[in-house]
C-alpha cells in the first residue's frame, strides 16, 4: 500500500479554481491489487481538480498501454488505453452514503482524496471482454508454439468425436449431401 500513497491527492491546501496533477501507472500500481484483469503497463495520468466550495470535480485523461493475457495464446500482448473520465466529489456530514456511479461523497473531516481505486476501477472497464491478439498467429505477440498446440489439440478431439458419433447420423448426413 505504500506505492499507491503518491495517489492520495491533499485538496484542503488548494485555492479554489483548477489544479493539474501529472501522475504516472505501472506495474508496482497494479499489484497493489490482487485481483485485477490488468498485471502491468506504463499509463499516464492527467488529472484536472476543479476544487469549488462545495464539492470537487476531478477531469481523468488516462493514455498510454496495458499488457493483457491473450484468450488464445496465453501470451501477454500490449493494448493501448484512452480514457477519459469525470468524478464529482461532495462533501456531507459523517455517515452519509451517497455514493453512486458519478458522486463520491467525502466526510467534511477528510482532507485529501485517493484517487487510486478510481484509476483501478476506469483501466479495468477499458479491458474488452474477450482478449486476443490483434491477428492470432501472425504478430510477434502471439505465441506460436501454444497455437500449434491447440490446433494438435482440436483435430484430435474431433477424430475422436467422429469416431464416437452415432451411426444413425451417418444416414442423415449421405442423404444430406445427395
Amino acid at each position: 500500500m505504500k506505492s499507491l500513497q503518491q495517489y492520495r491527492i491533499p485538496f484542503t491546501g488548494l485555492k479554489i479554481g483548477k489544479h493539474n496533477f501529472d501522475l504516472e501507472v505501472n506495474e508496482d500500481f497494479f499489484q497493489e491489487f490482487e485481483y485485477s484483469l490488468v498485471k502491468n503497463g506504463k499509463l499516464k495520468v492527467a488529472l484536472e481538480l476543479d476544487k469549488q466550495e462545495t464539492m470537487l470535480i476531478l477531469q481523468f485523461h488516462i493514455t498510454g498501454e496495458t499488457f493483457l493475457t491473450c484468450d488464445v495464446c496465453v501470451s501477454e500482448f500490449p493494448t493501448s488505453v484512452n480514457i477519459q473520465e469525470r468524478q464529482i466529489v461532495k462533501f456531507g456530514p459523517e455517515g452519509t452514503e451517497a455514493d453512486t456511479e458519478e458522486i463520491l461523497v467525502l466526510n467534511k473531516n477528510d482532507h485529501e482524496i485517493d484517487i487510486s481505486p478510481l484509476i483501478y476501477e476506469y483501466v479495468n472497464l477499458a479491458v474488452p471482454y474477450i482478449s486476443r491478439c490483434e491477428d492470432v498467429g501472425n504478430t510477434r505477440w502471439c505465441d506460436k508454439e501454444m497455437i500449434q498446440k491447440l490446433n494438435k489439440l482440436s483435430g484430435s478431439d474431433q477424430e475422436n468425436r467422429n469416431q464416437d458419433a452415432d451411426p444413425r447420423w451417418e444416414a442423415l448426413k449421405k442423404i444430406k449431401n445427395n
